[in-house]
């Protein structure tokens, strides 16, 4: 993955385009969510590339959190910049914040192991939907709108507790899912999804991703089959073009 593919870098200011942000969620996460796609009414740019473009302009730290305040669309220029704090906010050139991010501990500078950790992240985050959602979902006897499918990204955190300069390399770093849960509030929902991160089999930390559901109602299989399907069909056309 060439992350510099996805996105426009002018001084301090970083932009996409609705073909990168697309392309991104598409070809790099497996994300084949509505919201990304370049024709949606609704667009933003996937919080995965938010959060890859961040990695790739200040590295990584033991302990990460980011909440995305707000939904990034084409027209907007993020502001990132020349020197990061424990605590800051990026805003776009609307002067409205789009990121609050924490950080703590060690700063990670290597190239080889920032690449190799987002993209496993991106890509473990690329099985949300149906692999984890459906179960989850099926559990708590509730949907997602049918005719309307809304997931959008709240947070997530990172805590990495034993790097050695032995992983440096990036090499066999993987993410498996730890434990999911779906609270479910009326029409509304939370997602979080807990993740070890391992390095050739042993782990070297751990993190959570929280998403937001919108438009629940009770479980039906049937047009719940209707969305997988549907989804399904949407990604086999995207790979086959």
């Amino acid at each position: 993955m060439n992350i510099s593919n996805y996105f426009n870098h002018d001084s301090h200011q970083i932009s996409f385009t609705r073909r990168q942000a697309s392309d991104f969620a598409k070809a790099v996460a497996g994300d084949f969510n509505p919201i990304h796609d370049e024709d949606a009414k609704r667009f933003c740019v996937p919080g995965d590339l938010l959060f890859a473009v961040f990695l790739s302009q200040y590295g990584i730290s033991q302990t990460m959190k980011v909440e995305f305040t707000g939904m990034v669309v084409d027209s907007v220029n993020l502001l990132f910049p020349e020197s990061i704090s424990e605590s800051f906010t990026i805003k776009g050139d609307n002067d409205k914040n789009y990121m609050d991010v924490t950080l703590s501990g060690d700063q990670i500078s290597e190239a080889g192991f920032i690449a190799a950790l987002t993209e496993k992240y991106v890509q473990f985050s690329g099985q949300t939907f149906p692999q984890i959602l459906v179960p989850l979902m099926q559990q708590e006897n509730a949907m997602i709108n049918p005719s309307r499918p809304l997931v959008i990204y709240k947070n997530m955190e990172i805590y990495l507790d034993n790097v050695s300069a032995d992983h440096m390399s990036g090499e066999n770093i993987e993410l498996k899912l730890k434990n999911s849960l779906l609270q479910r509030n009326g029409k509304k929902g939370e997602v979080r999804l807990e993740f070890t991160i391992l390095c050739d089999g042993n782990g070297i930390g751990h993190g959570a991703k929280n998403l937001l559901l919108s438009g629940l109602r009770d479980y039906d299989q049937g047009q719940l089959d209707e969305v997988i399907n549907s989804y399904a069909q949407r990604k086999s056309n995207y790979l086959s073009r």
